[in-house]
């Protein structure tokens, strides 16, 4: 559906896209996961046609972005970061205004009533609440029926629980076939939706997997809690070759290790006749997988 080769974008002096290329299958959620100022916004601009690159070649449904943009907004939808619209323009104005601008767009009043927005139709934009904005853009990005939909940092300033009544929202869209670009900086988000991710820092694509395929990439030790139920000597466990290390906090024992680290020690727990009482096995994160991954955390730019 989507196309990326070698694509670099610069603004005066500094380089906000180095080289970044991807490719997006039909169907999936795919994310393009990074820091503020890595390059995330930029990429899916020059995706959308928004921004000529200075050098790169991009498809969208097998089109050219810049020189078959007409043609491409027929089957690409866009929800922008900074998306406004006038404070007195009603909700149900928006939608009707919008579809008419496509030749085969789909039932507005059938998207707001999808998208929770039916009590809001005759509400201005202005007195609408972070959430309901939001939602106001994805059925914005929906009217015109696309196959593509570019989502950007669509839940920031969402508190937790709109947070997550849009992620659900992303995920009825997709079902209805269409294939979506997140771009997002929000860790859990990632976890959650998407089928792929792009991992973007300094304007290059570091690594591109499933989020569980990028944290076995980092290859990040899992960690395993427990209070023994009676006295265990470090050394039972430390001769294990699948672990690589036990501290303790309090009664606590935290064992590190690789992927058959959990076998060894309860093997050896059973052995001594130790039971694991509160036992937690903490698998390799997200976000971990991203620090070891780039060198930095999401937050740090």
């Amino acid at each position: 559906m989507i196309e990326v080769r070698n694509l670099h974008k610069r603004y005066a002096d500094k380089v906000a896209v180095e080289d970044v290329s991807l490719t997006v299958q039909e169907g999936e959620i795919f994310g393009i996961l990074g820091p503020n100022g890595a390059g995330k916004t930029t990429s899916v601009e020059c995706i959308a046609g928004l921004r000529t690159p200075d050098r790169g070649e991009i498809e969208v449904l097998g089109l050219d972005p810049r020189r078959d943009r007409a043609e491409l907004t027929r089957g690409l939808g866009v929800q922008l970061q900074a998306g406004q619209l006038p404070e007195q323009l009603r909700v149900a104005e928006a939608l009707e205004l919008y579809s008419s601008f496509y030749p085969d767009p789909a039932d507005w009043r059938e998207l707001l009533e999808g998208l929770g927005l039916a009590e809001k139709a005759k509400t201005a934009y202005g007195k609408l609440s972070g959430g309901q904005k939001q939602r106001l853009s994805i059925a914005l990005a929906l009217v015109g029926s696309p196959r593509v939909a570019i989502l950007d940092e669509l839940t920031t300033g969402l508190d937790p629980q709109a947070r997550r009544d849009t992620w659900e929202l992303i995920e009825n869209v997709r079902s209805r076939g269409v294939t979506i670009v997140l771009v997002t900086h929000f860790m859990e988000e990632a976890e959650r939706l998407c089928d792929r991710l792009a991992l973007i820092d300094g304007g290059r694509v570091v690594a591109v997997d499933t989020p569980a395929g990028l944290t076995e990439r980092a290859r990040i030790e899992q960690r395993i809690r427990f209070r023994p139920s009676r006295p265990l000597a470090d050394h039972l466990l430390t001769s294990l070759p699948e672990v690589s290390g036990v501290t303790r906090r309090g009664e606590t024992v935290i064992v590190t290790g690789n992927d058959n680290a959990l076998n060894a020690v309860t093997t050896v727990l059973a052995r001594n006749q130790i039971v694991a009482e509160r036992l937690r096995i903490e698998q390799a994160s997200l976000e971990e997988a991203f620090v070891q991954l780039t060198g930095s955390r999401l937050g740090s730019h």
